[in-house]
């Protein structure tokens, strides 16, 4: 099926004669534009413009659909304009990324208090950007920064990637281990224990593991399980071993129901962005949603 979207941004470059035009009409991102149009293309199955230089120029099948679809979507516009008076304000929709751990620590206690639709969508950090990029989604949260020249990104925290173990956890003998400085011998103490992983990502465990033991670790985890707050949950049983940021932790290991066991001879930290366009309609609920991951972050950090 169609996507009426399509026919909109059609619309926006047949007016305007430019990819970045219409981009800048829409307040979305001139790649987003180009996947709007190439997708019209493929589902009519003829080209709609011929690209000269950095104008658009309507072919004639073109031209044909322009005047087929533009007073339908006029149409369509005035109701939407006339429904938005009814309604006195049109309520937006703001759609956010970010890892499932990460939302249930900071923005969900705050969900029920916004007064804007939101949309969460949780996924790897690459498709985000690219989700960022071309419309999709409104802001993310990431610890890796795109090259998008259509996007911002602004460091707002960090975190730091510890390793933590259950409370029957020997720690002293690990201590013991550690002051020896001899990494061989504190590697083969660790692989001793049960180990925690997740489904979709070891890449905590790799960067900590390669930053202190100069290679990769050379076993998996005895169980995956769905997310970081999945392990700490099993965790407070009183056996086992994670790497995990620590703003996920800090409040477990506070109570006890979890040992810090080691930050590492280096430590592991990464710095957090928020990543958005430059460009749009909803940079006051954007600026809300940053207002809390702030609030949220300043009191873990503290």
């Amino acid at each position: 099926m169609v996507n009426l979207e399509w026919y909109r941004t059609f619309k926006a470059i047949y007016k305007t004669g430019t990819l970045t035009g219409a981009a800048d009409s829409l307040f979305i991102s001139q790649p987003g534009v180009s996947l709007h149009l190439s997708s019209l293309e493929a589902y009519v199955g003829y080209k709609l413009f011929d690209r000269t230089g950095r104008k658009m120029i309507p072919t004639e099948r073109g031209k044909v659909l322009f005047n087929a679809v533009s007073e339908p979507l006029m149409k369509l516009e005035d109701v939407e304009r006339n429904f938005q008076k009814s309604t006195e304000k049109m309520t937006p929709t703001i759609s956010v990324g970010m890892c499932f751990e990460t939302f249930q620590t900071t923005l969900e206690q705050y969900v029920s208090s916004l007064d804007f639709n939101l949309i969460i969508s949780f996924g790897e950090y690459p498709e985000m950007l690219d989700q960022l990029d071309k419309g999709i989604l409104d802001l993310i949260i990431t610890p890796k920064k795109g090259t998008s020249p259509n996007i911002l990104h602004e460091a707002f925290s960090s975190e730091q990637i510890v390793l933590i173990g259950g409370k029957n956890i020997d720690k002293e003998s690990f201590d013991e281990v550690l002051q020896t400085k001899d990494f061989q011998k504190i590697e083969n103490w660790l692989k001793q224990e049960k180990w925690y992983g997740t489904t979709g990502d070891m890449e905590h465990l790799f960067q900590f593991w390669l930053l202190n033991f100069g290679h990769k670790p050379n076993f998996r985890p005895n169980y995956i399980v769905p997310n970081l707050n999945s392990i700490l949950r099993c965790l407070k049983g009183g056996n086992g071993l994670a790497v995990i940021p620590n703003f996920l932790c800090k409040e477990e290991i506070e109570n006890g129901n979890v040992k810090l066991i080691w930050e590492g001879e280096k430590k592991l930290e990464n710095t957090l962005y928020f990543g958005c366009r430059k460009k749009t309609m909803y940079q006051s609920e954007i600026d809300h949603i940053k207002g809390l991951f702030r609030q949220v972050m300043d009191k873990i950090e503290v």
